[in-house]
């Protein structure tokens, strides 16, 4: 049997040497792994190579390609600065340009699986779904199949561009999602039971996902982790933009952002995040790249769009991490967590202060701090997404993560991405070992809650616990064991409450 020409007689269940596994997509035939009981199937073109000004355009289909291609490694990660000099650089100057990727875990070609699809974080910055970080395969043993996606991140994805789209990330997405629509069930996936799941920057992905697209047709319900605050207009993209090719001196067009190194737009965008940083009050979020709210893929805030019915038929979990904020203050002096600063950056009324000092008595101005942080990044939006979905009459679900990391000396409690290696149950990763430390209590136990509650949710719509009500706002708390709490954070909830439509 010729490998480089597969059979004509089926899209998929070929059976390669005992171990390798070939599958037609729309594109071509792709090679992948068999470990066991699941399939692999990485580093998928969905969309064409970022090369010359198709670095800023919306993606393209890619080009079809003869004979085989081995899908057994991941791709090249879409170009990115290092966030972290203590972790492998998921980018190098260099890399290939066939970046725009899926990759495929599944348990049954031969089936009509529900299919999970991952979009990861690291705030529009950087990240990458190129990791064993991601890697599928538990989640697939509980009979899903599961897709991670690489999108464009950083100016590439998010920056302005005058003669180009907004929120090409998210136009990536988009087109990862109709490639999984028609390809999906070669794999043995159903593409009508399609559940979105991110967190952080991902789950922002998610929430503007379900709020803008929704009549899209392209999944069914959606995971939001750690949703956060990540909007702003046209208008601050436009001047954010500037900050960055001002510096560069080029026009913000395709042709000439197409001339600039990524490296070189990586540079400047340190100059413009110190900006920002110094002037913190001029701008709605403290990172240049968000969610553009251009009428095109996001007209509103994804919580006000919900509220008005729009994410109706989309069944939806958010929820958040009860210490979201503690891994970005752990280490700033008390004297530089100061609360009204903060109070004041954010625009908030200057009853802020007081009203969390009342919901938490007893607590240093310089921990509210960090819970107040930790309620205007992640926890407040989390919240408004179920509430959206219960205003609405639609179908809610909130959690909150509660396990505690032994690591830093238990002072970052339940920090943001902790529940990310619970999520897929890989404790291998750099990034969970630093998170988690090695063979952490509990893990297994809760890792196992968590993939159940997900994988059930895809299947059925039920994650195991009541749906959110605004009659008593009943909320899984993950931790070992598991328990069911009605507002667990009700004293911020009304803090905000009347910030819901507001970016912050």
């Amino acid at each position: 049997m010729d490998a480089g020409n597969p059979p004509p007689l089926s899209n998929f269940n070929w059976l390669y040497g005992g171990v390798d596994l070939i599958v037609r997509t729309e594109h071509g035939a792709v090679r992948g792994i068999s470990d066991g009981d699941v399939m692999s199937f990485k580093g998928i073109p969905y969309a064409a190579p970022l090369d010359g000004p198709r670095r800023f355009q919306a993606p393209v289909t890619p080009q079809r390609w003869d004979g085989l291609r081995d899908a057994s490694g991941y791709s090249a990660s879409v170009p990115q600065a290092a966030l972290d000099p203590a972790l492998p650089a998921c980018w190098r100057p260099g890399d290939s340009t066939d970046c725009l990727t899926v990759n495929v875990w599944t348990p049954d070609r031969g089936g009509h699986l529900p299919v999970m699809v991952w979009f990861h974080g690291g705030a529009y910055l950087g990240g990458t779904a190129s990791t064993d970080g991601f890697d599928g395969a538990k989640l697939a043993r509980d009979g899903v199949i599961v897709v991670t996606v690489n999108y464009r991140v950083g100016y590439e994805g998010f920056g302005w561009v005058d003669n180009a789209p907004s929120n090409r990330g998210i136009l990536d997405q988009l087109a990862a999602l109709r490639w999984v629509r028609d390809n999906i069930i070669s794999f043995g996936g159903n593409p009508d039971n399609v559940t979105i799941f991110g967190e952080s920057a991902g789950a922002v992905s998610v929430a503007t996902l379900v709020a803008g697209s929704a009549r899209r047709g392209l999944f069914r319900r959606a995971i939001a982790q750690s949703p956060a605050a990540m909007y702003c207009d046209e208008d601050e993209n436009r001047k954010i933009g500037e900050l960055i090719t001002g510096r560069l001196g080029v026009p913000a067009t395709t042709a000439a952002l197409a001339e600039v190194p990524p490296e070189d737009l990586h540079v400047a965008q340190t100059h413009a995040m110190a900006e920002i940083s110094r002037n913190r009050a001029a701008w709605t979020n403290s990172t240049p790249y968000t969610v553009v709210l251009d009428g095109e893929v996001l007209s509103e805030l994804p919580w006000v769009a919900m509220r008005g019915g729009v994410a109706n038929g989309i069944d939806v979990i958010a929820g958040f991490n009860r210490d979201e904020a503690t891994g970005f203050t752990i280490d700033l002096p008390a004297e530089a967590r100061d609360l009204q600063r903060l109070v004041d950056d954010l625009h908030l009324p200057p009853t802020t202060v007081a009203e969390y000092r009342s919901t938490h008595p007893g607590v240093a101005d310089s921990d509210l701090y960090t819970v107040l942080l930790s309620d205007r990044l992640f926890r407040m939006p989390a919240v408004w997404m179920a509430e959206a979905a219960a205003a609405a009459g639609g179908r809610g679900f909130l959690y909150e993560f509660t396990w505690e990391t032994p690591q830093r000396d238990g002072l970052l409690g339940a920090t943001h991405g902790l529940d990310v290696p619970f999520t897929f149950g890989n404790l291998d990763d750099p990034l969970a070992l630093a998170m988690l430390g090695a063979s952490p209590a509990g893990f297994e136990e809760l890792s196992a809650a968590i993939r159940g509650a997900w994988t059930s949710f895809a299947a059925t719509g039920d994650p195991g616990w009541p749906g959110y009500q605004l009659a008593d706002r009943q909320t899984r708390l993950f931790n070992v064991p598991v328990s069911l709490a009605s507002d667990p954070i009700s004293g911020s909830r009304q803090i905000w409450a009347h910030r819901f439509p507001e970016l912050g």
